[in-house]
């Protein structure tokens, strides 16, 4: 009402046009159009005319957003659609354990497709039982719980054949069990992302159906990790995993992954072979994130016995202690784009031993090289002048110096900079932050 009152007053001859001309499109279309907003929204627009009364109660999607029991009742038995294609409830107030139960009951007895739960806290929502109805709904596609919900182990029926995408986060689980139970009952999923809210002794992940794969178990301040860990996943082609790396991480072949992002904190005492295994599961990636900054405590043992080639890898962005840079520039021979970012780097002089000889993809392959964080120590010299001095069809170096670093600081490091020689005519160096080429 007030977007069309200041409308009104600004532009009274457009606004009563654009109205006009939306009012003059098949009820089908504008249905449409309302589906993209959030309930409430295309409630108000029964005011606008009497031809626009009732098209809110048509459309397919049903969005709920710090609404109460009381609004969201009054929308449903007010809707005249048959169907419901996307049901979301985020973040209500004074919802009621059977109310949530009814909601939900009502979405999937409507042929609900994409249903999406948050609720705020588990202080306020103290756990829910979904209904049992939701396990078994045959047009399911698109499920996302968050901060809700208790997932059942196998006593229950699970049968969800068109579900593809499946979001698990902060949600309970009655048993260890209850994971696999339910991903037995997904035969065509493709996506699933899961955080968990409390610990858990063995997290077993299976399907042979998953594309994409998110874990994130290091939240901070908030949720869970598993003890054990073991995926099995022969189609994924995405990885995205923060974890708490132990012994007891286990990984089927990853054949078919082309793109990983890896978060890896060491966990107690580590045996490092199981995390060279891990490496060596991503081999085939073209596009790798690999955040090592917390494993400096077995860096030695690692880069000793760790002989991954990275043969499709062309895009890298590595976070660790400098010797790793080595160690993978010496195993990726056709790698293009470079991002590193050293953390924990304890080497006073001599970033690493330089290789005998220089890593293939530095002679054929690397065209785009990004420093972050460089703060001016003697290492950080050395490798910058070994990149520059041994690319030779490098076209550009990008150099993002730390906040810490003071105005005197940045131009001896320039100079320094200015003065190693280049193997490749055509590289341009950018000093982030000073707008200064060369």
């Amino acid at each position: 009402m007030e977007v069309k009152e200041q409308c009104s007053r600004n532009y009274p001859e457009q606004s009563e046009l654009s109205i006009d001309r939306l009012s003059d499109l098949p009820d089908s279309v504008i249905c449409h159009i309302l589906s993209f907003l959030p309930t409430k929204f295309s409630v108000r627009t029964s005011i606008l005319s009497q031809r626009w009364r009732f098209l809110w109660s048509y459309v397919p999607n049903l969005y709920f957003h710090l609404e109460n029991q009381g609004i969201i009742n009054r929308v449903m038995l007010l809707r005249r659609a048959r169907t419901i294609n996307a049901f979301h409830l985020d973040r209500g107030t004074e919802w009621s354990a059977y109310q949530l139960q009814t909601w939900i009951t009502f979405a999937v007895m409507r042929g609900v497709q994409r249903l999406n739960l948050c609720l705020q806290d588990e202080e306020t929502f103290p756990e829910h039982n979904l209904p049992v109805s939701l396990f078994t709904c045959k047009t399911l596609v698109d499920l996302r719980l968050r901060n809700c919900a208790l997932i059942p182990a196998s006593g229950a029926a699970v049968c969800l054949p068109r579900l593809k995408i499946l979001h698990l986060v902060y949600v309970e689980f009655e048993a260890d069990e209850s994971l696999p139970h339910l991903l037995s009952g997904c035969p065509v999923l493709e996506e699933f992302e899961m955080a968990l809210l409390c610990d858990m002794v063995c997290c077993g992940l299976s399907s042979p159906t998953i594309k994409r794969l998110t874990l994130d178990f290091i939240a901070e301040g908030f949720g869970g990790r598993p003890e054990r860990l073991e995926i099995h996943t022969p189609a994924l082609e995405y990885l995205n995993l923060k974890a708490y790396f132990n012994d007891h991480f286990k990984c089927g072949a990853l054949t078919s992954l082309i793109a990983a992002e890896i978060i890896l904190v060491n966990y107690a005492v580590l045996d490092f072979p199981p995390l060279l295994k891990f490496f060596d599961r991503l081999c085939n990636v073209k596009s790798l994130t690999l955040d090592l900054s917390d494993c400096s405590e077995i860096i030695d043992s690692v880069l000793t016995a760790w002989a991954t080639r990275f043969r499709n890898l062309t895009n890298l962005n590595l976070t660790g202690d400098c010797r790793f840079l080595s160690k993978l520039l010496e195993n990726a021979d056709n790698l293009e784009m470079l991002t590193f970012s050293q953390q924990f780097c304890e080497l006073e002089e001599g970033w690493t031993e330089e290789p005998q000889q220089v890593p293939r993809c530095l002679l054929l392959h690397l065209r785009i090289i990004k420093l972050e964080g460089i703060v001016g120590k003697s290492h950080e010299f050395e490798y910058i002048g070994y990149l520059l001095r041994n690319a030779k069809v490098l076209e550009r170096m990008e150099i993002s110096y730390s906040v810490s670093v003071g105005s005197e600081e940045k131009i001896d490091m320039l100079e320094k900079i200015l003065r190693f020689k280049r193997g490749s005519t055509a590289c341009e160096v950018n000093f982030v932050g000073s707008n200064c080429k060369w």
